[in-house]
């Protein structure tokens, strides 16, 4: 007995050691942290614990047959964030790139099923240089076998991926399937192809940071969420996501202090709209003036600018904050603003995380670009998924809601629970100025002062149209509110709609407009 604990002390050690103290070494010189010390900054101290350290893959072509290494590559088991189960694994790219083969990929799977069937949130710390060639079909259907988890875990667990180096060709696609995509500027990448293939094939010219890099996929592309400057604020990122998420869904997402007094109201947020409709402002001012501790956990910032996606805690519930951003294209709904909502909406949707509106929107983007682009179908996906969710779902309209964008941010036609409007809110078809010029057209033609004639005509548009008491005196807002009053208003309707019940109709799943 004393030999094999030995035995198993020695293959411990060695399991530990990676590719080798020379490419741990070379991996610290590029930047980047080994994926045990990933490990390390992203569980609870002491919290992880290791499965299958002693698997090793099974080739035996191109010089692989004497080349093994426990772990095979990866690093798989669960551990604890916040004091909340996760399954985890990390890439190793010291061991034969991080490549993955037969055994690699099982053991993701293992782990993708035990989160699965246990009801716990899986992270990926990705770092690979993509499929392992001398394994040939067996690492082709190793990825799909990890697709096909992350498509069933689909809306069941969290799934988040943080790419932490390469990650090309077909193993972007499951970054893709989940949930939330962390990079980290200057070493992570992902591009179907790479520099050298779009040069060879488009005769472009460009390097992995310009194709695939944390920037571009976190502004340009929309495939990240967060671009971070090193791999530590990445994974204290993820870290702090865990103070919004549950651990699945049959969970309600877990609760803030609450210390923040629930009645407590804001001056600022009487001055923070211009007298003139036409000026921008910060949204997220206004968001940061409502919600606990003025704590904003934003998505998606660098990406569709124009809406602002993000977790907070209002009265220490979770929730999920959607908001047009006037200081960005004036707010508007546009191709990119869509998808980014839509997702957003659906995942806190999945996970029982309700869903706070502020609304200030002129419309959808017009122009030829939109139009070929698609603003129709993508639109109709911010549509759909605000029909579809049956969370709690609450909006503020501040300022403008104007045509369709009006009822596409959550109205009460599309089961908004409650709608509260500011007395700066205009809801109409459409602005003053652009109603005014359709319905009056010949007569300020005709005018001696057109321009006088269209200033006296948008003043009785606005006064018969465009304010909140037309469309409160319907109830299509249930009541129109001091700015100041807006904290401890939002508080008492999640309160009153905590233990909400809504369905949608029996079906096997819903035709998004993809």
């Amino acid at each position: 007995m004393k030999d094999a604990i030995e035995r198993l002390k020695a293959l411990g050690r060695e399991s530990l050691k990676g590719g080798g103290e020379a490419r741990l070494e070379a991996q610290r010189a590029r930047g980047k942290l080994t994926g045990r010390e990933r490990l390390d900054l992203l569980l609870d101290d002491e919290s992880f614990v290791e499965l299958d350290r002693f698997v090793t893959h099974r080739s035996t072509d191109f010089g692989l047959a004497d080349r093994r290494v426990l772990g095979d590559g990866v690093i798989t088991g669960y551990g604890t964030i916040r004091g909340r189960p996760v399954y985890v694994y990390s890439q190793d790219f010291t061991v034969f790139g991080g490549s993955l083969g037969e055994a690699h990929a099982e053991k993701i799977v293992k782990i993708q099923e035990m989160a699965l069937r246990n009801g716990a949130p899986v992270i990926g710390l990705n770092d690979s240089g993509g499929a392992r060639i001398q394994e040939g079909v067996a690492a082709l259907g190793g990825y799909a076998d990890i697709f096909l988890r992350n498509t069933l875990a689909s809306g069941v667990i969290p799934q988040i991926s943080v790419i932490l180096g390469p990650c090309a060709g077909g193993a972007v696609y499951s970054p893709a399937i989940t949930d939330l995509v962390y990079m980290v500027r200057g070493t992570s990448f992902m591009f179907v192809t790479g520099p050298d293939v779009v040069k060879t094939v488009t005769h472009e010219e460009i390097d992995k940071e310009g194709l695939g890099g944390a920037d571009v996929h976190a502004g340009t592309s929309g495939v990240a969420h967060f671009a971070h400057d090193d791999e530590v604020q990445s994974l204290a990122a993820v870290r702090e996501l865990f103070r919004y998420i549950p651990g699945n869904n049959a969970e309600r997402p877990p609760a803030g202090p609450g210390t923040d007094p629930h009645d407590r109201r804001s001056d600022e947020l009487a001055a923070l709209i211009p007298e003139r409709p036409n000026r921008p402002y910060d949204m997220s001012a206004v968001i940061r003036e409502v919600v606990d501790d003025g704590v904003l956990y934003e998505v998606h910032a660098g990406f569709a600018r124009n809406l602002l996606t993000g977790f907070a805690h209002l009265g220490g519930h979770t929730v999920g904050i959607v908001a047009n951003q006037p200081a960005v294209l004036a707010g508007v709904l546009d191709i990119d603003a869509s998808v980014k909502g839509a997702r957003f909406v659906r995942f806190c949707d999945a996970f029982n995380i309700p869903l706070v509106v502020f609304e200030d929107v002129p419309g959808f983007l017009p122009g030829v670009g939109q139009e070929h682009g698609g603003i129709i179908r993508h639109g109709a996906k911010l549509l759909y998924a605000f029909c579809e969710a049956t969370v709690p779902k609450v909006t503020v309209v501040t300022r403008k809601a104007y045509g369709g964008a009006y009822d596409v941010m959550n109205s009460k036609h599309i089961r908004g629970d409650i709608n509260l409007g500011w007395p700066t809110a205009e809801i109409a078809v459409m602005g003053p100025k652009g109603a005014v010029e359709i319905l009056f057209r010949k007569e300020i033609a005709a005018a001696d002062d057109p321009a006088a004639a269209t200033e006296a005509r948008m003043a009785e548009y606005r006064e018969k149209f465009s304010h909140p008491y037309v469309a409160a005196g319907r109830g299509y807002l249930d009541d129109v509110i001091d700015p100041r009053d807006t904290r401890p208003r939002l508080i008492s309707a999640l309160d009153m709609l905590a233990d909400k019940r809504d369905s949608n109709p029996p079906r096997k799943h819903g035709n998004l407009p993809l």
